[in-house]
């Protein structure tokens, strides 16, 4: 019987933890503060950015949102930026991506203080993920290996597959499931558009992650027999549905959920983990800034 791992309940536990984190803080005369900031007009932008803020308030973080035009010039965003680095209030930073094109993402990222950048993309913070001294660990990976360790998969000596190469998920999540620590351990491949026979290798695999962007690219065919399936990918396809579209993942669920042992769903698996960690690297920055010793989960 295929187990469906459950992305909001993990999620709803960890939230709650979060919440005892936030009251130790203000115990100690620190609210953590987060702010967002959103430089776009994209509806799943602005949604985003509202979902996160909701989560903050849900917990105790006091959520800071700034807005910039789309048009405006990249010296107000990075104006901004400036200003929330030196705000003792704001523990965390994250900006919207992605940003225009008149504006260079690389650039962003680097402005961002380190010890601020809840996403973990700052060159510093991939540099002591890599080394096996993550500062913070960027949300959509941190979370996936949440999930593992909540349903008790074992990584250590298992030989995992993650299909695709992002900055974000693909790359992160395969240097933390090489690493010798807990979630850690695996034999790890990394794939891509680019990959040769890709059943092939998800084929072997004790578990696949699926990160790579493309609607239903894995599917029950390329699975091992009781592999672990974790589906990163959240993908609008047309539907004949009120909305015009539905949302699916990286993987085909329906083949898919006949031959693994365990499976995230879309929606409902790996997105709330992204947005709970969010949350969890929001205290731990406060945390750190402060010198304030809190139990994270």
């Amino acid at each position: 019987m295929t187990e469906i791992i459950d992305g909001n309940a993990v999620a709803s536990e960890i939230r709650d933890e979060i919440s005892d984190c936030v009251e130790t803080l203000q115990a100690g005369g620190v609210t953590p503060g987060l702010a967002t900031v959103l430089m776009s007009d994209d509806p799943a932008s602005e949604t985003y950015v509202s979902m996160k803020q909701q989560d903050c308030e849900e917990v105790g973080i006091n959520g800071i949102h700034v807005e910039i035009e789309p048009d405006a010039p990249s010296e107000e965003l990075f104006e901004t930026i400036d200003r929330l680095n030196d705000d003792p209030e704001v523990h965390g930073i994250l900006v919207q991506l992605p940003v225009p094109d008149h504006v260079d993402k690389r650039e962003v990222i680097r402005a961002i203080d380190p010890a601020k950048d809840v996403d973990g993309f700052h060159p510093e913070n991939v540099g002591r993920l890599v080394a096996g001294d993550a500062r913070f660990k960027p949300c959509t990976p941190h979370g996936v290996q949440k999930l593992l360790e909540a349903y008790e998969i074992e990584t250590e000596g298992a030989d995992a597959v993650v299909v695709g190469r992002s900055d974000i998920v693909g790359k992160p999540i395969a240097n933390l499931l090489i690493q010798k620590a807990p979630q850690g351990n695996a034999t790890t491949t990394v794939c891509h558009s680019r990959t040769d026979d890709l059943a092939a290798k998800t084929s072997t695999a004790d578990i696949v992650i699926a990160a790579a962007g493309v609607p239903e690219l894995v599917d029950g065919s390329m699975l091992k027999e009781d592999a672990t399936v974790i589906d990163v990918g959240v993908n609008r396809v047309d539907a004949d549905t009120e909305k015009g579209y539905e949302l699916v993942g990286d993987v085909d669920y329906e083949s898919a959920e006949s031959v693994a042992g365990a499976i995230t769903p879309v929606p409902g698996g790996v997105g709330p983990m992204t947005r709970a960690m969010l949350l969890y690297n929001t205290v731990a920055a406060a945390s750190e800034q402060h010198d304030i010793e809190i139990e994270l989960p």
